[in-house]
């Protein structure tokens, strides 16, 4: 007796999952479904550990979305990771598509630390604290904070050119940026702040913010654009933040000093860890890198850069001498200017010591390294 073939049993519709209903209605009428399907990383949840800082950018990507590639075609501002789409129009024209132009290792956790440690000018410093200060000394602070106000509008203006000309392959270090241009826009709102604050006002302006400015603008390549901002424009600033102890007159000032600093040393560091990154994974670009270098240096040891506060000859320098010495007396002038000096010398030490660690310290054993650097700190 022949056995019967049973037919195949469909499972009752209720015992179906939704995603499987779905699947089918969509098969069933011709419609495209790749997009629908569940990724390699579907299920994997992540838990959120506030004592560790929360759910960090760090923590989610994982699979094809950690997955970073060396060279980008993607201008279609299409997240890294996500599925293509042939018939997406081209939103971008970026100009950085390539890894070692922009990248550095810890862009993720930088843009996180900036996220979590924005403040207000408004309410994070204690203006009542403030108290009437002697004429001189009232100017100078007047004429640093416009100064102050001067270069962080340079700061902030000039990375907000490269966050367009990046493919979102490299969202993180473009993500940083946009911090950036936040903590230098609050930068700007508490020197013009505190110049007005204490009854004063904006003083004179700067004869070389501009042109320092310019120059940072002008570079050619994010690479230049970073190593003349943030090793530095904003290297020189942060040395002159952290020294804002030694030259406040009240708890606000030192509030301000404080939490600049905190911010600026997040610039350096991006620009550091960008400039060690380049080194090692594109060591034929160094020499080009050493080029920029020279006329950083140059910069450094003239004054000329138009990014120092403690340049000599400048009003800005003037002002810090009088803040440092106490006064506008001949001998308080004498006084603060010695102080300068080692603010200066502070300054290029840990210039210096910035650019070792990008992966560039040949320059000062070889010879490359203006020679003035060594007789600056020797001074």
């Amino acid at each position: 007796m022949a056995t019967e073939t049973r037919p195949q049993q469909t499972p009752p519709a209720e015992e179906k999952s939704a995603y499987d209903l779905l699947l089918e209605f969509g098969r069933d009428r011709g419609y495209k479904l790749d997009w629908f399907q569940q990724r390699e990383t579907w299920g994997a949840g992540h838990d959120s550990d506030t004592a560790s800082g929360g759910l960090l950018l760090q923590d989610v990507d994982a699979g094809p979305f950690a997955q970073i590639p060396e060279w980008s075609d993607n201008l279609t501002g299409r997240p890294r990771g996500a599925l293509t789409r042939p018939t997406a129009p081209k939103v971008g024209n970026y100009s950085i598509r390539t890894k070692a132009d922009i990248w550095l290792k810890n862009g993720a956790q930088l843009y996180e630390e900036a996220v979590q440690r924005q403040w207000s000018s408004a309410t994070d410093i204690p203006w009542d604290e403030m108290e009437e200060l002697p004429d001189a000394i009232e100017r100078a602070e007047c004429q640093l904070a416009t100064f102050l106000t001067e270069v962080e509008f340079v700061a902030g203006d000039v990375p907000g050119k490269w966050i367009s000309q990046t493919t979102p392959d490299y969202y993180e270090p473009r993500m940083f940026l946009i911090s950036q241009i936040m903590d230098e826009a609050r930068h700007l709102d508490v020197f013009r702040k505190r110049a007005f604050a204490n009854g004063g006002g904006l003083m004179a302006q700067a004869s070389t913010t501009a042109v320092g400015g310019a120059r940072i603008d002008s570079a050619r390549d994010f690479t230049e654009m970073s190593a003349r901002l943030h090793i530095s424009g904003e290297g020189l600033v942060l040395s002159i933040f952290r020294m804002g102890e030694r030259m406040s007159y009240n708890d606000a000032e030192k509030a301000i000093y404080r939490l600049a600093a905190s911010d600026e040393s997040r610039h350096v560091a991006f620009g550091v860890m960008h400039l060690q990154y380049l080194a090692q994974t594109d060591p034929g670009r160094k020499d080009e890198i050493h080029e920029y270098l020279d006329e950083i240096e140059l910069g450094l040891v003239a004054g000329a850069s138009g990014q120092n506060p403690a340049a000599r000859g400048t009003v800005s320098n003037t002002a810090l001498a009088i803040l440092l010495g106490g006064g506008d007396d001949a001998t308080s002038i004498e006084e603060g200017n010695k102080i300068a000096l080692a603010v200066r010398q502070r300054q290029i030490k840990e210039y210096v010591q910035r650019v070792k660690v990008a992966g560039f310290g040949e320059r000062f054993e070889n010879g490359r390294a203006n020679a003035a650097l060594a007789a600056y700190v020797a001074a």
